[in-house]
């Protein structure tokens, strides 16, 4: 189990061989053993003695600011599971396994979007053709996807060739489920040279966020990734696992399409492009917390969707312990 303390005012301290708890005034003591992490908002408090309690049992001590967002952590002097952890990726970096790792997000993003517009062709049937000819293309992707190895290097110039043509098809037929006046071609970062890619970029950005937080709670390292460039000051492996989940940021614009919620006045024109307006991101902003706080069926049981992302990544976590390192 994890420890939270977000509450304003709460506490934890050592009681005995225990931790004592204490939140919007109650009390309660939790073994040790039953911890796996201890995660402190900013406004709440720890004792030195409850931390040396935590190393001794190698409990991760995770610090974070009012929003949500790791600034630091607590480590023992000693190796313990996030260090081994880190040292598995590090092990992983450029070889096949960690290759392999890195694909897998890929997988998963093609298969969100085979899903996606599986149901998009039983509601929009007048394009089914269309949806039919994109679907082909991106399942062929998917499957060269499973057969691509060699080195990272040339994993990578391959991808770019299959992710090129799979995000083309993707996005033209996306494109038709926009209303024409926010029609776009194709996809645009920074800047946005209009209001959907303003939309887009905005919601990946918020997600970048919800996968970063993810990757440094289950101890992981985010600057060493597996498919994207390992370099300095750069999370790469935020960058490999958000493809994953980039969809639900789509999902989420297209639901906001649906509902007529967007219009033209919740976006800045920019000299060079657009951007989501404060009033736009007052609308799109809890719409995608919604949909992020929303319970799905996973995994035989029901889950919100920000918090698969953490269960994805602890068994990520889980299984580099288990196969990539030697007791220590």
């Amino acid at each position: 189990m994890q420890i939270i303390l977000s509450t304003f005012g709460s506490s934890i301290s050592k009681k005995g061989s225990m931790f004592e708890v204490f939140s919007q005034g109650e009390r309660h003591t939790i073994s040790p053993n039953k911890v796996s992490s201890i995660l402190i908002f900013t406004g709440t408090n720890i004792t030195s003695d409850a931390i040396e309690l935590a190393l001794q049992s190698n409990i991760d001590i995770l610090i974070l600011n009012k929003y949500g967002d790791p600034i630091g952590r607590f480590w023992h002097a000693r190796m313990g599971s996030t260090t081994r952890i880190r040292r598995a990726q590090l092990q992983l970096v450029k070889s096949a396994a960690g290759i392999q790792y890195g694909l897998q997000w890929i997988s998963g993003k093609f298969d969100n979007q085979i899903k996606l517009l599986t149901t998009m062709r039983e509601r929009r049937t007048r394009l089914s053709a269309e949806i039919t000819n994109a679907l082909n293309t991106i399942q062929k992707a998917r499957e060269s996807v499973d057969k691509l190895e060699g080195s990272i290097e040339e994993v990578r110039q391959q991808l770019l060739g299959i992710e090129g043509s799979a995000g083309k098809a993707y996005w033209d037929i996306f494109a038709k489920f926009v209303p024409e006046h926010f029609a776009f071609d194709g996809r645009s970062r920074q800047p946005a040279k209009d209001e959907f890619n303003a939309m887009l970029n905005y919601g990946y950005g918020v997600l970048y966020g919800v996968v970063e937080k993810a990757v440094v709670v289950a101890g992981l390292d985010p600057y060493i990734g597996f498919i994207h460039t390992d370099n300095y000051n750069k999370v790469s492996l935020v960058y490999d696992v958000i493809e994953k989940y980039r969809i639900w940021a789509e999902e989420t614009i297209l639901d906001l399409f649906v509902k007529k919620a967007i219009r033209k006045d919740l976006f800045d024109k920019l000299a060079n492009g657009y951007n989501l307006g404060a009033e736009g991101k007052k609308v799109f902003l809890p719409a995608l917390n919604e949909y992020l706080d929303s319970p799905v069926h996973y995994k035989s049981r029901n889950v919100r969707r920000r918090d698969i992302i953490q269960l994805d990544l602890h068994r990520f976590a889980q299984e580099l312990l288990e196969k990539y390192n030697e007791t220590d």
